[in-house]
């Protein structure tokens, strides 16, 4: 008699992936079968395209009809090491990119294309015929970390901890040492202006200048090591939000000398509300050194995780020699969208995958977060 267990319905799909496009309007998947794209504020479906085969990972180019896509999971649509640019409008290939090596990630804008690998970023000029823009040479990067926008390129560098910033107008580049252990998460702003970096050790986040690479301040997120899942900046760039594999979301506030957030936070009592450095420790943070002078999140709940087996991480995995194929290995979640000022979402990939959406605002003189609502998205 047979008594294993499950692991996978059949009939079950899989999220292998989920990324929302430049302003969070929207959020795509990638599954055994396709990809699908869903309103981010409502979680409902807007399009959805089968492929004999899985999609690893699926990239928007904002709201236009392009989405850069990387076969993954058990059956790939596409080998590992190219990149396909799909014009959904007209249902084809637009074109497509080679590479030597298998693709970690890809990030587009209306004039070009950054192809990640283990160790370089590649990038091409969007149009019919790609032509190689550049290349740069980066530390392992597993996670397959890199921002673009239309003024800047940010990526891990050569050595573990720093980041690359690249300003596109002059090609110019810069190196900022942001952490002396390898990179787990970086995150622009809208606007490009502002770098949001956490390391694999995952307690401190630190925020820069992209202009001037100047480091403008740093956030604790806690004391114990914790993986970082996603960051991301308001958009107004005034807050910053964070999520980890200790099934927590915090909102940081954000040196910002150029802006104001309208509501300041306030010292306040509960697990979702404000938790700065002198709450949190009394007269501790008093003290010049270790945790204590930090400042913390001034908002924070918990978000769901789901019901996943323990699987390694991509970084993991490639070191133990295990398959590398972007969808096998640890599903995505906690990605983090702001679909306005006081709303987040948060979405999570697996075949338990949650769309949740948090709701900021003031209660009797400070500022707390609530879960306005969950669901299984691919339920639909």
């Amino acid at each position: 008699m047979n008594t294993r267990p499950v692991i996978e319905s059949p009939n079950e799909h899989a999220a292998l992936s989920v990324t929302f496009n430049t302003d969070c309007s929207r959020f795509v998947v990638g599954l055994d079968t396709g990809f699908r794209i869903f309103h981010s504020g409502t979680s409902q479906l807007q399009t959805a395209k089968t492929f004999h085969g899985g999609l690893g990972l699926v990239q928007m180019m904002g709201n236009a009809n392009y989405l850069a896509l990387v076969g993954g999971g058990r059956s790939p649509k596409y080998p590992q090491n190219k990149v396909i640019i799909w014009d959904d409008s007209k249902d084809k290939v637009a074109l497509e990119l080679a590479t030597l090596t298998a693709v970690r990630g890809v990030q587009i804008s209306k004039s070009r294309i950054a192809v990640v690998l283990q160790n370089s970023v590649r990038v091409y000029a969007f149009h019919r015929h790609p032509q190689p823009l550049a290349r740069y040479e980066t530390a392992d990067n597993f996670l397959g970390l890199c921002c673009l926008t239309e003024k800047y390129l940010v990526f891990p560098g050569r050595t573990a901890g720093q980041v690359q910033v690249v300003q596109l107008a002059t090609d110019s580049v810069s190196i900022i040492p942001a952490h002396s252990s390898n990179l787990g998460a970086l995150q622009l702003s809208s606007d490009g202006e502002l770098l949001a970096t956490a390391s694999e050790k995952g307690t401190i986040i630190r925020i820069f200048s992209t202009s001037s690479c100047a480091k403008l301040g740093e956030r604790r997120r806690g004391t114990e090591f914790a993986t970082v899942y996603s960051l991301r900046f308001s958009p107004s760039g005034n807050m910053l939000a964070c999520t980890s594999d200790k099934g927590s979301l915090h909102i940081f506030d954000v040196p910002n000398p150029r802006k104001a957030r309208p509501v300041s936070p306030v010292p306040g009592a509960g697990g979702s509300s404000n938790t700065d450095a002198t709450n949190k420790w009394g007269f501790l943070s008093n003290l010049p050194f270790g945790p204590f002078s930090d400042v913390y999140s001034f908002a924070s709940t918990s978000f769901e995780t789901g019901e996943e087996p323990l699987l390694p991480s991509p970084a993991r995995a490639i070191e133990r020699g295990d398959n590398t194929v972007l969808g096998t290995s640890r599903p995505m979640k906690g990605v983090i969208g702001w679909a306005d000022e006081t709303t987040v979402i948060v979405v999570g990939a697996g075949i338990d995958a949650r769309w949740e959406k948090f709701v900021l605002r003031e209660e009797d003189g400070r500022t707390v977060i609530f879960r306005e609502g969950w669901k299984k998205y691919l339920t639909n």
